[in-house]
């Protein structure tokens, strides 16, 4: 297994449960890279392909805005260009109720998994409080429900109505009486990522896994079409299969094996504060496009989007926005952008792996009988990494690939 985020260490646990011998590759440390900072959603609501209509439209109104939500920023690199065209191309409603019907049932039965773990022992952390959907606008409120509503088609519960006025806010202590409307989907969980990880990792040890941190891939050794060793800055480490679960470090080593991705970093945003009243319910701030999570004791505030390219780099400019975005739905927390620096601890930016449909990659590597790939999960990493580990499982187990899994398989980004 190369890779030790959430994606990764769930397939590692379900190999390991079904009794393989597995051992994990880690270039860093566990957990430390995008399932790190997010806000730790487990949610159904909002589990959809960035791909949307209107969203081309609404990014190329970002031109020279870093505070927009979804902020591009246009990079000299014809592979950059190629992607945004892909992009896009996946951006209609057809694609886009495809690839949100494809999300939806290999989700359907997440908090089942999680319930799983967490009584065999894995302290997954997962509290289901709720998520408050928040605005400005009554008629932005209503409108985001249907939307809502007609997307979930029955598979999950949605309320009737928004509530408005006055009475919207008493759905969440937390929220400011600019608040106007808001609607509350019950169920919906978060869990503190890295503490999950860690959780996995514990899990992991104590199933007989050997974890190799601060190790990093430089290659493969291959014969006859199978991968038989993983060549590492630790020495040479055998395989009989073979797992690529490592975020956007993905294609780099996917193009070893002569399939490189077209991955791009959907750079999100977070950091964290005390609140007093803290929110009690996950928070979505509908005409923002920020959130908020209840986290370990405090609360971890989040949002944008930054095609930027393949970078790690941090501009404050975008944690203000964030803050700035977030005072319309949780009041004046502060008062001026430079008190942020006293206020807010963690703050953190990460590539979240995007390909150009905006669904993941959940398949066997062509060319390579014992070689897999899990990435390109987006936002959804958290939300989606036990049923991906399950199926992916399976897929190594049985050599054949669940019928769930076939909207996610390599060939379909050769169209």
């Amino acid at each position: 297994m190369v890779g030790g985020g959430v994606v990764g260490l769930c397939a590692a646990y379900y190999l390991a449960a079904a009794g393989l011998p597995v051992e994990v590759v880690e270039r860093r440390a566990l957990g430390s890279g995008v399932s790190r900072g997010n806000v730790g959603w487990v949610c159904l609501s909002h589990s959809t392909p960035v791909p949307a209509p209107g969203v081309v439209r609404y990014a190329l109104r970002s031109l020279g805005r870093p505070d927009s939500p979804l902020y591009l920023r246009p990079l000299p690199d014809p592979a950059f260009v190629r992607w945004l065209w892909r992009f896009w191309r996946s951006s209609t409603p057809a694609a886009f109720r495809r690839g949100y019907a494809a999300i939806a049932e290999l989700n359907h039965n997440t908090f089942d998994l999680f319930d799983q773990m967490r009584e065999a022992g894995v302290s997954t952390t997962l509290t289901r409080p709720g998520m408050v959907h928040a605005f400005l606008s009554p008629s932005e409120a209503r409108h985001h429900l249907a939307v809502q509503r007609e997307m979930a088609d029955g598979h999950y519960p949605m309320p009737d109505d928004v509530t408005t006025g006055p009475d919207a806010r008493m759905l969440d202590d937390a929220l400011s009486p600019d608040v106007r409307a808001a609607y509350l989907v019950e169920g919906e969980g978060v869990v503190d990522p890295g503490a999950f990880a860690r959780g996995l990792g514990e899990a992991l040890a104590a199933a007989g896994v050997k974890v190799h941190e601060n190790a990093e891939v430089t290659g493969f050794r291959s014969a006859a079409g199978r991968v038989t060793a993983l060549r590492t800055s630790q020495g040479e480490i055998p395989c009989g299969a073979l797992v690529i679960a490592a975020g956007m470090h993905s294609s780099q080593l996917l193009r070893s094996l002569g399939r490189p991705l077209p991955l791009q970093a959907g750079k999100g945003y977070s950091f964290s504060v005390d609140l007093d009243p803290a929110p009690r319910h996950t928070l979505y701030f509908g005409e923002r496009r920020a959130v908020a999570s209840p986290i370990g004791g405090t609360t971890r505030i989040g949002g944008t989007m930054e095609l930027s390219g393949n970078n790690n780099r941090l501009d404050w400019r975008r944690i203000v926005a964030v803050a700035l975005a977030s005072r319309h739905y949780l009041g004046r927390w502060f008062d001026d952008p430079d008190d942020l620096v006293g206020l807010i601890r963690d703050p953190w930016v990460g590539g979240r792996p995007f390909l150009p449909d905006g669904l993941p990659l959940i398949d066997r590597v062509p060319g390579h009988q014992n070689a897999f790939a899990a990435t390109g999960h987006g936002m959804l990493g958290v939300t989606l990494g036990p049923a991906t580990g399950h199926r992916l499982a399976e897929y190594v187990l049985t050599g054949r690939r669940p019928e769930v899994l076939a909207p996610f398989r390599f060939d379909r980004l050769g169209r």
